[in-house]
């Protein structure tokens, strides 16, 4: 039985932040929204209820149903869960004089289970605008700051804590700390949830959910799809059939060479080039949802040609991850859709498909270390994230095909650049964005009136934020003076120095 930590997401930034610090403590967890909370099984082991944009004195506060988890199972309040269970439980909660928002230091710890380990001075991250003035009865205080005397508290004769701060933040220096009592002391987790066991179990689910059916799988090249694919591989062999679309918006060459590294990997792929329908369909488009809705439309048309190829299919295999459900829909708590997704969101009518989704939970960085597990080639794995519309997001405005000749040349100088610099590795993610501008410039004494294009290159750890990342200014000087000299209407290079959020990775 897998050891379980339900997280309950009442609409904080940091949730997420949360799930990926549990799993850090190799003990698995899911994300629900407070208002769906599932059925409590035996494999559920503890719960964690998260910080909220929301204020518990407002009529509307998020007001969850806990009889079935407060006092049977320990219970841990993030700042609005540990303002909620100390306001709706008879304790008081009033508006901060100050708003608390930031770095502050523990004063105070008592002798609690949960803060084993966190010494005093302990610097803790702060962000509420309420504070909790009175406790109920049976509540005991267990830490303190300087401004926040009811920083942490525990409820006597239950497993349940309540704290004002954010542990999952990595501004709380002992926040892991905190946590791993939580879960594994408080919860009795043995951390036992580690990419090998996931590979095991995921293995074994397959073979079960999918028996003898066959599966058809578009494959992209990118770390997903094929860590999916290799799964899915172990897990039914040849009854697992890949294909790889050509959409004309793919990086240089990398239609030919994707194709040469699945060559010795033992997975059945089939290469289809598609770029002409796609370009075609794409012409005088501008509205990036409007060219991300014509790429899935165009790609499930051809994809569902090439399946049919193939006899008695039953299942669609996709490289799903759970960064890619968060943005699109509102499934796993109340986050904002930022963007469409190209594999989110299931299948038009005229598929008859069943849906298998083995990476659907997992964050890119715990894909990577599945796929390392399996024995997946390091450069493979090392692969910097590609958009599933690949450059036509890339490309400001409309496309035509010198527009991503353009593109494609510029991306390969800026990347390949990267590696022969020993950068690529420090990089989450990179690529250059074409312009919808043209600007004056000089060469050989003539005028000329070319493109702009922008560099972009973040640092993340799986994509949910980022922060742009500070390459040297030697290296973006000759990277700017070969694209500009390399490639044929180009004449300036700018960088993207935005972070995520406010703004996005990619540009649309």
């Amino acid at each position: 039985m897998q050891e379980t930590i339900l997280i309950l997401d009442f609409g904080s930034q940091y949730t997420q932040l949360i799930a990926r610090r549990v799993r850090e403590l190799n003990v698995y967890c899911e994300i629900h929204p407070y208002n769906n909370i599932p059925e409590i099984t035996d494999d559920i082991k503890g719960v964690i209820l998260s910080g909220s944009p929301h204020s518990t004195l407002e009529k509307k506060a998020p007001h969850p149903d806990l009889s079935m988890i407060k006092g049977k199972l320990p219970l841990l309040g993030v700042c609005y869960g540990a303002q909620y269970m100390a306001h709706f439980f008879g304790g008081e909660v009033a508006p901060s004089k100050h708003r608390e928002y930031g770095r502050a230091n523990l004063s105070e710890v008592g002798d609690s289970p949960l803060f084993k380990n966190v010494p005093v001075g302990s610097q803790v991250w702060m962000s509420h605008g309420d504070t909790i003035m009175n406790l109920p009865e049976n509540y005991e205080v267990i830490a303190s700051t300087h401004d926040v005397k009811v920083a942490g508290y525990h409820v006597v004769g239950e497993r349940t804590y309540g704290i004002q701060f954010h542990p999952e933040v990595y501004h709380s220096k002992d926040g892991l700390t905190l946590l791993g009592n939580f879960i594994n002391h408080i919860c009795g987790c043995h951390g036992e949830w580690t990419p090998a066991s996931f590979v095991e179990s995921t293995i074994e689910d397959l073979k079960k959910k999918v028996g003898d059916e066959q599966v058809v799988l578009g494959l992209s090249g990118g770390v997903d799809s094929t860590v999916a694919a290799v799964l899915l591989s172990e897990a039914i062999g040849d009854n697992l059939h890949c294909i790889f679309v050509n959409n004309g918006l793919l990086r240089k060459n990398e239609f030919d060479s994707v194709l040469k590294q699945y060559e010795g990997m033992g997975l059945n792929v089939t290469g289809v080039d598609a770029s002409a329908e796609f370009l075609k369909e794409l012409a005088g488009v501008k509205d990036p949802e409007e060219k991300r809705k014509i790429i899935g439309r165009v790609f499930i048309e051809t994809f569902d040609v090439e399946s049919h190829r193939i006899q008695d299919v039953s299942w669609l295999g996709q490289g799903t991850i759970y960064p890619d459900v968060i943005e699109s829909i509102s499934v796993k708590g109340p986050s904002a859709t930022i963007k469409s997704h190209h594999n989110v969101g299931g299948l038009p009518d005229f598929m008859k498909l069943k849906i298998v989704e083995p990476l659907r939970m997992l964050f890119k960085d715990e894909v990577r270390r599945v796929g390392r597990a399996m024995g997946i080639d390091d450069e493979l794995l090392g692969r910097h994230p590609f958009p599933g519309p690949g450059l036509a997001i890339r490309i400001l405005g409309d496309i035509t095909p010198e527009k991503v000749r353009i593109l494609q040349e510029v991306d390969h100088i800026f990347i390949q650049g990267l590696k022969d610099s020993g950068l690529y590795d420090d990089v989450w993610q990179a690529g250059a964005i074409l312009l919808p501008v043209q600007s004056v410039g000089v060469m050989g004494d003539e005028r000329t009136y070319e493109q702009v294009v922008a560099l972009r290159a973040v640092e993340s750890t799986d994509g949910m934020t980022a922060d742009w990342v500070h390459l040297p200014y030697e290296f973006l000087a000759k990277v700017s003076n070969d694209i500009i000299n390399k490639v044929k209407g180009v004449n300036r290079v700018v960088y993207d120095i935005s972070s995520k959020p406010p703004a996005t990775i990619e540009w649309e």
